[in-house]
């Protein structure tokens, strides 16, 4: 089977192509595209909801013409569409379920409605190197943070989750907070390269107490309050070498913090469940230092750790083919109607039969 997939959940415009494999047709992804609209969202500091779904209306069906061409194939040579139905911002995944829906319905194809974040926790599925069932995944983004324990695809047991900020977003507040344009989460960790380490020490956040859950608010206030102690209320003022080596050390600090806090998290989940394999995806999974981390935290477990490769960690619309085409082959599909769950919880999804 080959599965089209169409991610508008947020800010990206993803689209792509997933082919299972039968007889023989080359396996994985034949085909994919990304669209940013960092430069769309950059004067204001952030996601613009209502820019976003323009944005979404005028890329996803040059992108479907674009990644149709680049695998070489028609609208005939497909088995179906998936499409993000949540969550994300509804006006966005408004787009995609509509083209998606009305796409599948014009070739005469099954639609199939994708969650986001199963998407994300599928991600790895699509490396060479793919993770056994069961396992603990951190999902970590700049919308969520939550930890599942996975028997199989569709058996989700959620082990814990912020109960505020997510991590990504505490990222790209405190880069905001040292003057990084968005999306700041990348740019502080290139800062963190440059900090030094134990100059500033700053919490981590419900780690002194049992449970799984995540909270990342304190956290960023803390790193706001440092701030504008050691960089905006000095006399005599900083000069700007000092100030920017300043920056990188609370960037450094604040990144170690978050790092910390996520592995003793994914390290005690391992413990509770008692599995040795971790699988991390999101956005947040990008961050090299954090993949260092888990990986240590894990080798002392016993353990692995299993990651998509970096394209793949952002939205995409591989990772929906390939959710979407699992949910296909189980016998997932929609009649003429579409629906788009802004919150839609994780496990609440259905066991594929």
């Amino acid at each position: 089977m080959r599965i089209l997939g169409i991610e508008t959940s947020c800010d990206e415009t993803g689209i792509a192509i997933y082919d299972d494999g039968q007889g023989d047709r080359p396996q994985g992804i034949l085909a994919h595209r990304l669209y940013s609209q960092i430069a769309v969202h950059a004067d204001y500091g952030g996601v613009v909801p209502e820019l976003a779904s323009r944005d979404h209306v005028r890329k996803t069906i040059p992108l479907i013409k674009q990644v149709l061409a680049d695998a070489n194939l028609t609208p005939q040579d497909l088995d179906g569409v998936a499409y993000t139905a949540g969550p994300g911002l509804v006006g966005a995944l408004l787009v995609g379920c509509s083209i998606g829906r009305s796409l599948a319905y014009g070739w005469d194809l099954p639609a199939v409605p994708v969650h986001h974040m199963e998407g994300h926790l599928l991600a790895p599925m699509l490396e060479d190197d793919v993770p056994e069932f069961p396992f603990v995944a951190l999902l970590v983004s700049g919308g969520h943070t939550m930890l599942v324990r996975v028997d199989a695809i569709g058996e989700y047991k959620l082990l814990g989750e912020s109960v505020d900020d997510a991590a990504g977003e505490a990222f790209d507040k405190t880069a905001k907070l040292l003057g990084l344009d968005y999306p700041g989460g990348p740019a502080l960790a290139k800062m963190a390269e440059s900090g030094l380490a134990g100059r500033f020490k700053l919490p981590r956040p419900m780690t002194d107490r049992p449970g799984l859950d995540f909270s990342f608010s304190g956290l960023k206030t803390a790193a706001a309050v440092l701030i504008r102690k050691e960089c905006l209320n000095i006399e005599p003022a900083l000069s700007p070498s000092q100030l920017k080596q300043t920056h990188a050390d609370i960037a450094h600090a604040f990144q170690q913090a978050v790092i910390d806090t996520l592995a003793i998290k994914c390290k005690r989940a391992l413990q509770q469940e008692q599995l040795k394999r971790l699988v991390i995806a999101g956005g947040v999974s990008a961050n090299t230092a954090l993949r260092e981390k888990l990986a240590i935290t894990t080798k002392k477990l016993g353990g692995s750790v299993f990651y998509p490769r970096p394209e793949y960690c952002t939205d995409n619309g591989a990772m929906i083919a390939y959710a979407g085409l699992q949910r296909l082959k189980a016998g997932t599909d929609t009649d003429l109607t579409f629906k788009a769950h802004p919150r839609w919880p994780l496990d609440s999804l259905p066991p594929l039969k």
